[in-house]
C-alpha cells in the first residue's frame, strides 16, 4: 500500500476505536501487514484491514455477513458494510491476540481443528437460513485461485530466470484434478469453508485470554472441506508438522464431527488433492521469492520443493510422506 494511504487506513481505525469523541492517549497506530493483498493496521482495541485492489465487494460484503453471523467461529466485524478508500475496500474489526510463535508447542491446534469442524457443520443449504437468517449463501472457497495464482507468481518469477526447483512444483500441480487448479467447479458435497487455514488466522478475542476465534474472511465460501485440513496435512507429510501436533489437530476436528474426513480410520484418501495442492502452492511461493530476491532455498523450502518431486513420482493416492 502506498505510504499516503496508510495513514488514512490508521486514521479509520483510530476513529472506530474512540467512536465516543474521547482524546487518544492509546499512541500511534500499528502496522501489523503491508502487502499488495492486504494492509492490517492496529489502534488500540480495532483493527482496520484494507483488501486487495480487485477484491469483489458483493462477495466481500457476504463474507463479512457470514463472520457477523458465526461468533462461535469468527471474530465479528465492527459493522457489516466495507468502507473504501480509494481502490481498497476497507473492514473494522475488534483486535483479538494472536498465536505466540516463539511457543510452538503451545500452539492451539485443538481449537483450531475444532473451530473448522463448527465452521464445516454449518449448514449452507436448507439451514442456512436458521443460521444465517436468510441471507444469501457465501460465495465459492477462494483456496483454488490462492493456490493458482502461486503457480502465476512462479512463472511470472521464472522470467527473470530459471531454476531447477521450479519444474518439480510446476510437475506436481500440473498432476492436480482440474478443481484443484481453479480450472474447473469444486466437487460435492461442498461445505462453508475458510479457505487459507493457519496458525496465524487465530486469535484469542477478547484479547489476551478469551476463546479462540478465526479470522480473515477474504477467502471464507462454499467449497471442499478438506482444503482446510490441507496445510498443516500437507506440512505433516512434509516432515515440517510434529506428528503429535497432526494428531491432536486431527483428533479435535473429528470429535467435533467435522465431516471433512471419516470419523475414524485413514484420513488420507479425502486429503490427498487438497494436501498435494497446499504443498505445490507453498513451494511455488518459496521458489518466487528465493528467485525474486537471488537467494538460494532455506531448509524449510527446499522440504517443500522435495515433496513436490516425491509427489511426481508418488500414486495417485497419498500417503504420509508424499513417498516415491
Amino acid at each position: 500500500m502506498t505510504a499516503p494511504v496508510l495513514p488514512q487506513l490508521a486514521a479509520k481505525a483510530r476513529g472506530a476505536a474512540h467512536r465516543g469523541g474521547a482524546p487518544c492517549v492509546c499512541g500511534a497506530a500499528v502496522t501489523l501487514a503491508d502487502r499488495p493483498d492486504a494492509t492490517v493496521v492496529r489502534h488500540a482495541d480495532v483493527v482496520a484491514k484494507a483488501h486487495a485492489p480487485d477484491t469483489d465487494r458483493a462477495a466481500l460484503d457476504l463474507r463479512v455477513a457470514t463472520a457477523a453471523r458465526l461468533p462461535d467461529v469468527f471474530v465479528p466485524p465492527l459493522g457489516t458494510a466495507p468502507a473504501t478508500l480509494g481502490d481498497r475496500l476497507v473492514t473494522l474489526w475488534p483486535y483479538g491476540a494472536p498465536v505466540d510463535p516463539h511457543t510452538p508447542d503451545a500452539a492451539p491446534w485443538e481449537a483450531a481443528g475444532t473451530l473448522l469442524a463448527r465452521l464445516h457443520r454449518t449448514p449452507v443449504t436448507g439451514a442456512v437460513t436458521a443460521v444465517l437468517r436468510a441471507a444469501p449463501a457465501p460465495p465459492p472457497m477462494r483456496g483454488p485461485v490462492k493456490a493458482a495464482r502461486a503457480i502465476s507468481r512462479l512463472r511470472a518469477a521464472l522470467g527473470t530466470g530459471g531454476t531447477p526447483a521450479a519444474p518439480p512444483v510446476l510437475r506436481a500441480w500440473a498432476a492436480l484434478p482440474a478443481w484443484a487448479r481453479a480450472a474447473a467447479p469444486m466437487p460435492g458435497p461442498a461445505a462453508l469453508c475458510h479457505g487459507d487455514v493457519h496458525l496465524g488466522q487465530l486469535v484469542r478475542h477478547p484479547a489476551p485470554d478469551g476463546p479462540w476465534r478465526l479470522i480473515d474472511v477474504d477467502d471464507l465460501g462454499v467449497g471442499v472441506p478438506a482444503w482446510d485440513l490441507a496445510r498443516p496435512a500437507a506440512w505433516y507429510a512434509c516432515g515440517l508438522l510434529p506428528p503429535d501436533a497432526w494428531t491432536r489437530f486431527l483428533t479435535a476436528y473429528r470429535a467435533a464431527g467435522g465431516p471433512a474426513v471419516p470419523a475414524h480410520g485413514d484420513p488420507w484418501p479425502a486429503l490427498d488433492v487438497p494436501a498435494r495442492a497446499l504443498t505445490a502452492q507453498t513451494a511455488a511461493l518459496a521458489v518466487a521469492k528465493a528467485l525474486t530476491a537471488d537467494r538460494p532455498l532455506d531448509e524449510v523450502e527446499a522440504a517443500l520443493v522435495d515433496a513436490c518431486a516425491r509427489m511426481d513420482c508418488a500414486p495417485a493416492e497419498l500417503t504420509h510422506g508424499f513417498p516415491t
